[in-house]
């Protein structure tokens, strides 16, 4: 009901086959953040989760992160899907240039395609936005609507007061520790896709 057809040639074809295709949901930032690490990071994982045979879903915007994610997936000859409500596609600039582009009411809906179209998910370095991308999916696994595997990837100890703060609330008694567990964190992108594909 959502989807709008991408404007991309092929983009017909890479949606007839998407049903054999696994993907992974990236939840990233809309701006480039400082320096070029950033860059390079996602860059890499866009690289190395096409190589890996992944399709991508992501926020469907054309700057900062986003585009950069899109751009490196598509270079690679991957899948890339993206999912933006109408009241963004300014704002993140959608990409004309994906897969398959699915334009949405507004951020519910948009959490709940790229969750219904995605085998697993991970969050790179990222805002607001990004983290409460995260935050909505880590809570549905933990109420059991999903049992798909969520990964961080702490680049450079980007997430370590977060995963401080979770870790805080275990030992205060707020999260149990079979439901922390159910979030990956990994230092590398190839370290957090084999321990995604293995929990998948």
């Amino acid at each position: 009901m959502f989807r709008t057809p991408a404007t991309s040639a092929g983009a017909a074809h890479a949606t007839a086959q998407a049903a054999s295709v696994p993907r992974i949901c990236v939840f990233l930032g809309s701006s480039f953040g400082n320096g070029d690490e950033y860059l390079r990071l996602t860059e890499e994982c866009a690289r190395a989760i096409v190589h890996a045979g992944y399709g991508i879903v992501y926020g469907g915007g054309r700057i900062g992160l986003m585009g950069a994610l899109a751009d490196a997936a598509l270079a690679a000859g991957g899948e890339v899907i993206g999912v933006i409500p109408e009241s963004l596609q300014r704002r993140e600039v959608a990409h004309q240039g994906l897969s398959d582009l699915h334009i949405v009411a507004g951020m519910h809906e948009r959490k709940a395609l790229m969750a219904s179209l995605s085998d697993a998910f991970v969050t790179l370095p990222g805002g607001i936005g990004t983290l409460d991308e995260f935050f909505d999916i880590l809570s549905w696994s933990i109420l059991g609507l999903h049992a798909k595997p969520i990964g961080l990837l702490n680049y450079l100890g980007f997430f370590d007061p977060l995963l401080a703060q979770l870790d805080h609330m275990v030992a205060e008694g707020f999260i149990k520790p079979e439901l922390r567990e159910l979030l990956i964190s990994a230092t590398t992108v190839r370290e957090l896709l084999a321990a995604t594909s293995s929990n998948r």
